[in-house]
């Protein structure tokens, strides 16, 4: 198996991951806030964190993974900033309605488009700008219902929507950076992003709830779906972590929306949840976004591997020719009387090949 097949087996392995467990607790949480009345969202996901960082040592511990230390200032920055975006998703659906909620979750796509264009002068084809304007467009049909808005919750949303973007480019920009996986950083930045909302999260969820989590009558059934929660919070972790990586922060993002559609169906299927026309002509449309952002993204990918594999040839045999080394200037010409003078430089102007 070659290296690329090695890659994309991984990438759908991690995506599957990422699918799998993510619907899957949002099953186990919605039966602990809906039926059980565990409304503490920021606290729980604090304990998510705390199990995953203690679960990572262990594996380090058993030598699954190599510790590698690095910028521990872009661990803390990164840790914080992850840890701050949870608690504004938080309170963005506590301060606004449902339907507003969801339009802040879809904003996060175009606003990621925008800052790597900006800042890192990533490049969307029109054919990936189309496909992801047909995904957003699904999504709203399907999910967005009502939409109220005020100032407080509007600005709240703002900000969750900028931290979530930032700190999911981050998450692929260092681990490139830095040359560490998904799970060294994962591990290294935890702990931060663990503290913050556990500092943070009993205020928030009381602000939210009006009530103590530390006062909530906690019953056998209420502690197995906190740990059943917690057990499969490892998994979910990790997988956004290594879609992230293997991927990119728009991808990560269309995924996160297969699995809202999916949600919706599980909740229909499973838990009986109310279920109308909006919605099944909205997941359809979002599917039909899913598979057209897909087939675009594997065309493209296979364009620059062809162009990439076309242009090593050409760079080896630059090498080795001693013509076209001249005319990089790297040679020397006689002018047939035995002057010698440097050619000029012709290919200067292509970085690509002084990179």
């Amino acid at each position: 198996m070659s290296e690329g097949q090695r890659f994309q087996l991984g990438t759908i392995g991690a995506l599957s991951l990422s699918v799998v467990s993510s619907v899957s607790i949002v099953i186990c949480n919605k039966a602990l806030i809906s039926t059980l009345g565990f409304t503490f969202a920021t606290t729980l996901t604090s304990w998510h964190l705390l199990v995953t960082f203690c679960s990572l040592h262990v594996a380090l511990w058993m030598k699954m993974f190599e510790h590698k230390p690095f910028d521990p200032r872009a661990v803390m920055g990164f840790g914080i900033l992850n840890g701050i975006s949870i608690g504004l998703l938080n309170l963005s659906l506590g301060f606004n309605s449902v339907g507003f909620y969801q339009m802040t979750k879809l904003a996060i796509i175009p606003c990621t488009v925008l800052l790597e264009t900006l800042f890192f002068r990533k490049k969307f084809s029109r054919k990936i700008q189309f496909s992801l304007t047909i995904l957003l467009l699904g999504v709203g049909i399907a999910t967005v219902t009502d939409l109220q808005l005020n100032m407080l919750g509007s600005v709240l949303s703002l900000l969750a929507v900028i931290t979530t973007c930032v700190a999911q480019i981050m998450t692929n920009t260092i681990q490139k950076k830095f040359k560490v996986s998904s799970t060294q950083l994962l591990y290294q930045s935890c702990p931060y992003q663990a503290i913050t909302l556990f500092v943070t999260g009993p205020f928030l969820d009381g602000l939210l709830t009006n009530q103590n989590v530390f006062a909530f009558k906690y019953t056998s059934q209420v502690v197995f779906f906190i740990v059943l929660s917690c057990l499969i919070s490892v998994s979910v972790n990790f997988s956004t972590f290594l879609v992230i990586g293997k991927t990119s922060p728009v991808t990560y993002q269309v995924l996160g929306h297969l699995k809202t559609c999916l949600v919706l169906a599980f909740g229909y299927v499973l838990l009986k949840d109310p279920f109308n026309w909006r919605n099944i002509l909205g997941i359809m449309v979002a599917v039909i976004g899913m598979v057209v952002y897909s087939y675009f993204c594997s065309v493209e990918t296979q364009q620059k591997a062809s162009e990439t594999s076309t242009q090593l040839p050409q760079m080896k045999e630059s090498e080795k020719d001693p013509l076209i080394a001249v005319e990089n200037g790297s040679g020397v010409l006689s002018d047939g009387g035995g002057v010698q003078k440097t050619a000029a430089p012709v290919w200067n102007s292509n970085k690509d090949f002084q990179a």
